[in-house]
C-alpha cells in the first residue's frame, strides 16, 4: 500500500529533481530529498541508508557534480542499497540511477563496477553530439524495467520510437570508444591544468580567493573549478560579462540566464550566500593548455581591477 518512495539528493540537477518535484505533486510518488553534508560535499552512504523504506522502489545519486565537481560515493551507495534489500528480506528490488553526464570522459566510468541499474551520460560533456544515452542494466533479460514514454514504432527495441538518429548515434558511440581507450591521459592532463589555475588564482589574488566545494578528503571530477572573488562589486555575472578574452560560467552552463541568484547546489556544500553570489565556474579542456590558463588569469585580473576601481558602478 502507499505510494513509491524515491531518493534523491539536493545535489541533483534539475532534470532528476525537478521530475521526481513534478511526479510528487502529482500524487505519483513519496520523496526524501538527502542534504549534501556541508563539510564534506558529499551525501553518504549512512544517509541513503537511513532513508530506506520498505515502500521504497528508486535512489537516484548523481555521480559527480556539475558545478563543484565533487564525486558522490554512488558504488557504495548501491553495496547499502542491496545490504536493505537482504536484511529485509524484500521481494521487489529497489533500482539506483546515477547521472553520470559530468564524469564520463572526466575519471574512469564502468557500470558495472558501480552496480547501478541505470546510468545516463550526455554526449556533449565528453566532445560527442548533444545526445544522451541510458544504460540499463540486464536489458536484454528484462532484470531491469524500461517503459517507453512514446508509441508509435518499434525502434530501439520498442523503447522509443522514431527512426534512430544514425549520425547521432554513431557520434556518440565514437566519442565514448575515445574515452574508453584514453580516459586516463584526459583525467592527468586536466587535473595538471586545473591545478595550475587554482595556484595561479592562490598565488595572484591571495584571501580574495574562495574555492567553492573544494574539501580535504572529498574527491572531485579533474576539470572543474568553482572560485569567487570575495568583494561587493565581483559578483559572478558581473564578472563573467565583464572578461574580454575568456568565457566562464556562474553556475549549470544551462542555466546561466538565472544570472544574480546564488546557485542552490553552493548553499547545499555550506557556500555562504555572500560568496555564492561571487561563483565563477571554471572549465578546462582536453585542449587546454597552461599557456591558455595565463591568458584567463590576465584577463580575470584586468576585468577585477576594472570593476573595483572607484570609477566602475
Amino acid at each position: 500500500g502507499g505510494r513509491p518512495h524515491v531518493i534523491i539528493t539536493n545535489l541533483e540537477h534539475d532534470s532528476v529533481s525537478l521530475t521526481v518535484q513534478k511526479m510528487e505533486e502529482q500524487g505519483k510518488i513519496e520523496a526524501t530529498v538527502l542534504k549534501a553534508d556541508p563539510s564534506t560535499g558529499m551525501v553518504s552512504p549512512q544517509q541513503v541508508s537511513a532513508a530506506l523504506r520498505p515502500s521504497t522502489v528508486l535512489v537516484s545519486v548523481m555521480l559527480a557534480n556539475n558545478e563543484t565537481g565533487i564525486i558522490q560515493p554512488v558504488g557504495e551507495i548501491v553495496m547499502v542499497v542491496r545490504r536493505y534489500e537482504k536484511e529485509c528480506n524484500k521481494k521487489r528490488r529497489i533500482y539506483v540511477h546515477t547521472d553520470a553526464a559530468q564524469a564520463l570522459g572526466k575519471i574512469p566510468v564502468d557500470a558495472t563496477e558501480l552496480g547501478v541499474d541505470y546510468l545516463t551520460i550526455v554526449g556533449h560533456k565528453f566532445y560527442g553530439p548533444r545526445v544522451g544515452a541510458l544504460f540499463v542494466r540486464g536489458l536484454e533479460q528484462r532484470e531491469t524495467p524500461l517503459y517507453p514514454m512514446l508509441y508509435g514504432g518499434g525502434q530501439e527495441r520498442g523503447h522509443r520510437p522514431g527512426t534512430e538518429n544514425t549520425g547521432m548515434i554513431a557520434g556518440l558511440g565514437k566519442a565514448a570508444e575515445l574515452v574508453a581507450d584514453h580516459v586516463e591521459e584526459y583525467q592527468s592532463h586536466l587535473s595538471s591544468v586545473r591545478d595550475y589555475l587554482e595556484e595561479q588564482l592562490h598565488a595572484q589574488f591571495a584571501d580574495q580567493v574562495h574555492f567553492n566545494g573544494r574539501f580535504d578528503g572529498s574527491p572531485r571530477i579533474p576539470n572543474t573549478c568553482n572560485v569567487s572573488l570575495l568583494g561587493p562589486k565581483l559578483q559572478g555575472n558581473r564578472v563573467v560579462s565583464a572578461l574580454e578574452r575568456c568565457q566562464a560560467s556562474v553556475g549549470a552552463a544551462c542555466h546561466s540566464h538565472a544570472v544574480s541568484r546564488p546557485s542552490p547546489i553552493l548553499l547545499a556544500v555550506g557556500v555562504p550566500e555572500a560568496v555564492a553570489v561571487n561563483a565563477l565556474r571554471l572549465s578546462v579542456g582536453r585542449e587546454t593548455v597552461k599557456e591558455d590558463i595565463d591568458t584567463f588569469l590576465e584577463d580575470l585580473k584586468n576585468t577585477v581591477a576594472k570593476l573595483t576601481s572607484s570609477s566602475a558602478q
